[in-house]
C-alpha cells in the first residue's frame, strides 16, 4: 500500500473515532473537544498510533482554516433578532471583558512564572508582557463548545443568557487574536510603540467590521440569484462566501474573524434561497473542522511535557475559572442590569476550547523563546477548563435558577 493510500486511511480512521467521540459525548454529556483532543494524543508519537506530529506552522494553518468554518456557521445561524437586544453588553463583554481578563490573569502568571525556573521566557523568568500575552491568549470563550452545547437537547439558560453569551463568544476571539499578534509583534520587535500597536488593533476591527457586513451582503444577493441552480451549490456558495470574507479582510489589513462571523451574520438573516439546507450543510462543515482541529490539536500535544507545567497551570486555571473571568463579567455587565445570578452563571460558561491552543502555536511561529512551554500551560489551562466548568455547567445553571421555564 502506497504512501497515499496509507493516509487515506489513517485519515479515515481518525474522522470515524472522532464522530463516535462526538456521539459519545452527547451520551456520557462530556465536553466532545475533550475526546477529540484525547483521540488525537492517543494518535499522536507519545501515544499508541505513534503518528510523528510536530509543527506548530501546520496546526496553526489547519486551525485557522477550521476556525473560518466555525465561525461562519456559528454566524449564518445566529438570528439578528435575539442578538439586538443584547448587542451592547455582549460587545463589551467580547472586548473590555477579555482585555480584564487578560491583565488579571496576567499578572498571576507573571508572579507565578517568574519565579518558576523550569519556563524561562525571558532573563530571571517571565516578564510582565509576555504574561500579559499567556493572559491574552487564554482569555477569549470558545463559540464551538457553546454552539454545541446551545443546540444540544439538554436545559437551557434563558435565552437573554443564550444571546449574551453566543455573542460575547462569537466576536471576543478576534479581539484575543488581535491582541496576540499584536503583543508578539511588540514582543519580537516587529512592531511599533504602544500607539502604533493602539492604532493597529483600532484598524484591524474597522476593516473587519466593515468588509465582513460588505462581503456578507454581496454574497447573500449572490446565494439568492442562484435561482433554480442545483440546491447543492448554495451551500458551497455561502462557504465560500465566508472563506473570501476572511481572505480579502486579511488582506487589508483587517480582522479576517472577526470578517468572517459578520459575513455569516447577515448572508444567514439575508437569504431566502435554499437557507435550510445552507445552514444544514454548514452544520456539518463545522462539525467537521472541530473533529479536524482537535484532533490535529491533539497529535501536537506532547503529554511527557505536560507534568513539568502542570501545577503552575493548573493554578492559573483556576485563578481564571474564580477570579478572573467572574471579576471581568461582573464589571461588565452590571451597568446593564443584569442580576447577580445570571452574571455568575455567565461566568461560569466562559469555557475555553480551540482559539487559545491555536493562539498557543503562534509564539513558535513567531521564534519567540520557551514555545513550547507556553503551548503546555494554555493546554493544560483549557482542560481544566473544560473538566471543571463543562461538567458542571448544566447542573450549575439549575443552582443558579437561570433556565428557561419550560426546562425548570
Amino acid at each position: 500500500m502506497g504512501t497515499v493510500e496509507v493516509a487515506v486511511l489513517v485519515a479515515g480512521i481518525l474522522l470515524l473515532a472522532g464522530v463516535f467521540a462526538a456521539r459519545a459525548s452527547e451520551r456520557l454529556r462530556v465536553p466532545a473537544l475533550l475526546l477529540f483532543l484525547g483521540v488525537g494524543m492517543l494518535a499522536g508519537s507519545e501515544g499508541p498510533g505513534g503518528i510523528a506530529f510536530d509543527s506548530p506552522e501546520v496546526a496553526q494553518a489547519v486551525g485557522t482554516v477550521c476556525l473560518v468554518v466555525i465561525l461562519f456557521s456559528g454566524g449564518l445561524d445566529t438570528q439578528w433578532a435575539t442578538i439586538r437586544p443584547v448587542l451592547a453588553p455582549g460587545l463589551v463583554l467580547a472586548t473590555a471583558g477579555v482585555i480584564l481578563t487578560a491583565l488579571v490573569l496576567g499578572t498571576a502568571a507573571w508572579l507565578l512564572l517568574g519565579t518558576y525556573t523550569t519556563f524561562e521566557l525571558g532573563e530571571g523568568g517571565l516578564s510582565w508582557p509576555e504574561a500579559l500575552l499567556l493572559g491574552v491568549i487564554v482569555s477569549s470563550t470558545d463559540a464551538a463548545a457553546l454552539f454545541a452545547l446551545f443546540k444540544g437537547a439538554g436545559p437551557m439558560p434563558t435565552a437573554r443568557i443564550r444571546s449574551v453569551l453566543e455573542l460575547e463568544s462569537s466576536t471576543n476571539d478576534p479581539v484575543a487574536v488581535i491582541l496576540t499578534t499584536v503583543l508578539l509583534g511588540v514582543l519580537t520587535a516587529s512592531a511599533g510603540g504602544v500607539g502604533a500597536a493602539a492604532l493597529d488593533i483600532l484598524v484591524q476591527i474597522l476593516v473587519g467590521a466593515v468588509a465582513g457586513v460588505g462581503v456578507g451582503w454581496v454574497g447573500a444577493a449572490l446565494v439568492d440569484r442562484l435561482g433554480g441552480a442545483a440546491a447543492g451549490l448554495h451551500p458551497i456558495l455561502a462557504l465560500a462566501v465566508g472563506f473570501v470574507a476572511f481572505g480579502l479582510t486579511d488582506l487589508i489589513g483587517g480582522n479576517g474573524f472577526l470578517a468572517v462571523y459578520l459575513a455569516g451574520l447577515v448572508l444567514g438573516n439575508r437569504i431566502s434561497a435554499n437557507r435550510q439546507l445552507v445552514l444544514e450543510v454548514t452544520d456539518a462543515f463545522a462539525w467537521l473542522a472541530q473533529i479536524v482541529m482537535f484532533l490535529v490539536l491533539g497529535l501536537l500535544v506532547f503529554p511527557s511535557e505536560l507534568a513539568g507545567v502542570a501545577p503552575v497551570a493548573v493554578a492559573l486555571a483556576f485563578v481564571l475559572m474564580f477570579l478572573a473571568r467572574p471579576g471581568a463579567v461582573f464589571v461588565c455587565l452590571a451597568p446593564f442590569r443584569f442580576g447577580a445570578r445570571p452574571m455568575a452563571y455567565v461566568s461560569w460558561a466562559g469555557l475555553k476550547g480551540a482559539v487559545p491552543i491555536v493562539l498557543a502555536t503562534f509564539p513558535a511561529t513567531y521564534g519567540l523563546g520557551a514555545a513550547r512551554e507556553v503551548f503546555s500551560v494554555v493546554f493544560v489551562i483549557v482542560v481544566v477548563s473544560v473538566l471543571v466548568q463543562g461538567l458542571t455547567l448544566e447542573s450549575a445553571s439549575r443552582r443558579m435558577g437561570v433556565l428557561e421555564p419550560a426546562d425548570q
